[in-house]
This record gives C-alpha cells, sequence and structure tokens, in this order.
C-alpha cells in the first residue's frame, strides 16, 4: 500500500506528523506538502512561477506551493509510482459546511479524487489542536474500514474514485459520542472585513472571520460535531446545477419578442 499525504497547514505542522505516523500502519508513507500555511488557498494551482521541491530532515518532501501544487506534482512526476490512496491534514481547524469551498485541506484531497484514487480530507474542530491523536485514530479507523472492505470487491460500499470529507471533534477519543455519516452545513455570510492601517500608513484589510452556521440541523456536519461526534461527509466536483438545464434551454429557445 502506497500512501500520499499532504496537508494546508505546512509540513511543519503536527497535524500532519500525527497523520503519518497513523498511516504507516497501512503501508509505504510519502509527505507532500507546502513549505507553509497555506489555509484558504483552496484548488489554486501556481502557474506564474516554477515550483521548488525540498526534502526535510525527517524525510518530509516540502514544495513552495498550494495544496493542489503539492499532489499535482507529486501524482505527474515526482513520485515513481502512484500511490493507492491520498489522506490531507491533520487539519487544524474544521473545514465544513461553506469552508469546504476554500479548504486547502480538502483541496489537496479533491486533486487526488480527480486522478481517481480513494481521497481524505481530515480536520480537527479546533485550532489548538489539543487532541490531535483522536484525529489521528480516526483517520486511522476510517482508511482501514475502506480497506477492509476493498478486499471483497463486490460487496465494497466505496469504489475508487470517491472524497470522503471527515471531521473530528477536538475531545479526548473517549469522549467521541458516535459517528455520523452528513451532508454539508451552510453558514451564514462573512463577517465584514477588518480595516486598519499598517506602519507606513496604507489602508489595509484583513479577511473577516467566517459566518456562524446557519444551516445546522440533524444530519449536517456541524450539528454532529456539536453532538461530539464524527462528521463524515461524501463530496463531489460536479458543479452543474442539472435541474436548471431544462428551463435554460426553454430560455434560450424562445422568442424574446414574445416575451
Amino acid at each position: 500500500m502506497r500512501i500520499l499525504i499532504s496537508n494546508d497547514d505546512g509540513y511543519l505542522s503536527p497535524g500532519i506528523e500525527a497523520l503519518a505516523n497513523a498511516m504507516r500502519d497501512f503501508g509505504e508513507v510519502t509527505v507532500v506538502a507546502p513549505d507553509r500555511d497555506r489555509s484558504g488557498a483552496s484548488n489554486s494551482l501556481t502557474l506564474d512561477r516554477p515550483l521548488t521541491v525540498r526534502t526535510a530532515a525527517n524525510g518530509f518532501i516540502y514544495i513552495n506551493g498550494t495544496p493542489t501544487d503539492c499532489v499535482h506534482v507529486a501524482l505527474t512526476g515526482l513520485l515513481d509510482s502512484l500511490p493507492d490512496i491520498v489522506v490531507s491534514g491533520i487539519n487544524l481547524g474544521s473545514n465544513m459546511g461553506d469552508d469546504t469551498i476554500y479548504s486547502g485541506t480538502v483541496a489537496a484531497a479533491t486533486e487526488g479524487y480527480l486522478f481517481g484514487l480513494p481521497s481524505f480530507a481530515i480536520s480537527l474542530t479546533g485550532h489548538r489542536g489539543q487532541h490531535i491523536q483522536t484525529a489521528a485514530a480516526v483517520a486511522h479507523e476510517v482508511v482501514s474500514r475502506y480497506l477492509s472492505q476493498a478486499e471483497n470487491d463486490k460487496q465494497a460500499v466505496l469504489k475508487p474514485p470517491f472524497l470522503l470529507n471527515v471531521n473530528v471533534p477536538d475531545v479526548p477519543l473517549a469522549a467521541l459520542t458516535g459517528w455520523e455519516i452528513t451532508r454539508l452545513g451552510k453558514r451564514h455570510h462573512a463577517e465584514p472585513v477588518v480595516k486598519t492601517t499598517n506602519p507606513r500608513g496604507d489602508t489595509i484589510y484583513w479577511v473577516g472571520p467566517a459566518g456562524s452556521a446557519r444551516d445546522a440541523g440533524e444530519g449536517t456536519d456541524f450539528h454532529a460535531i456539536l453532538q461530539q461526534r464524527v462528521s463524515i461527509t461524501p463530496l463531489q466536483m460536479d458543479l452543474t446545477r442539472n435541474e436548471l438545464i431544462p428551463r435554460l434551454q426553454t430560455w434560450l429557445t424562445a422568442d424574446p419578442s414574445q416575451a
């Protein structure tokens, strides 16, 4: 088993080290991650400059690019063999609801999914990362469940490619109250930007905090986390609004003069 690990917090993050240690039970682990924190980078690729690949003392490979850059470069030339799975994380902070659009953690896993690989994004809901080992244990269990089912292809629930977004409450492992398959909730609009002045007198803006949960009812990732349950959301990348296609076809063929 060959496992590619990445993240958006950077190769020095304690989360990625914990994840790599957990995944070594399953086979050969390769870490390819950004050289620094690239949270919020989403699915962006760096196209305006070359990327530099370096190896840290612990064997982790780091690239001066985005999380998507890291997985893309790994899969298209850096690695001698394609991995069997891609696991991104452990992110310090949740990636739920609308957050998934901006998340570099989810984006790294998405790149693996787009290459046809089983892909997992693992996030710990607390930014302080007090219980990283809880998320590591959950990641271990999720991957173990997939691998055990994959041995019997006819009965396998998860068949590649797939993308699972896993959020873990920042509590001791024993304090988890269960696991839940969820849908993405929704947030209110983000808070206003923070306008201030730098030491040179220039006006600068900090992006404001994410909005509070708007759709956090039963069945959502927000609700599961509030109940101290692990949230697992299957994601897809088809952005087509299919139900609007017939109406748009009628709109396009209608005679404007008859409107």
